[in-house]
């Protein structure tokens, strides 16, 4: 399970809606205990990929390892990485799933017309064959 705060929401949600035609994407971080994550801070990273940004995201390793570090410094966790999915669903694509970490969470946000629409998260396992969908908290405002 993973619950997400409203200021880091706010954050994901912004950056998601401001990416728009384009896919956003960042790093979450906050406390992991087991299979309960909190989410307390949302860092917006640029999406560093080479080709159409519409339908792909590329998350440069050195922004993820500087995010890791902050957070580190700030004694919280890496808790995962999001990012959207413009005029389209929030799910885990064969793309995602080739690129994810497994030991981290991956929350996708549907932007629909430039606007929020609904959000999932998804924990692939450690072959990336597969990806089960966990529980997710948002605030809803």
């Amino acid at each position: 399970m993973i619950e997400i705060e409203a200021k880091p929401w706010q954050t994901m949600v912004l950056h998601a809606e401001r990416s728009y035609p384009n896919e956003c994407c960042g790093a979450m971080l906050g406390h992991a205990h087991g299979d309960r994550k909190l989410v307390t801070d949302a860092v917006a990273l640029e999406n560093a990929y080479g080709g159409e940004k519409n339908a792909r995201y590329e998350v440069r390793p050195e922004d993820l390892l500087q995010a890791d570090k902050a957070a580190r410094a700030r004694g919280l966790d890496l808790i995962g990485i999001f990012h959207s999915h413009p005029d389209c669903d929030a799910y885990f694509s064969e793309t995602d799933l080739k690129n994810s970490c497994p030991w981290y969470s991956f929350v996708i946000l549907s932007v629909q017309a430039g606007k929020f629409d609904h959000a999932n998260s998804f924990l692939p396992d450690i072959d990336q064959t597969k990806a089960e969908q966990e529980e997710l908290i948002w605030p809803k405002f």
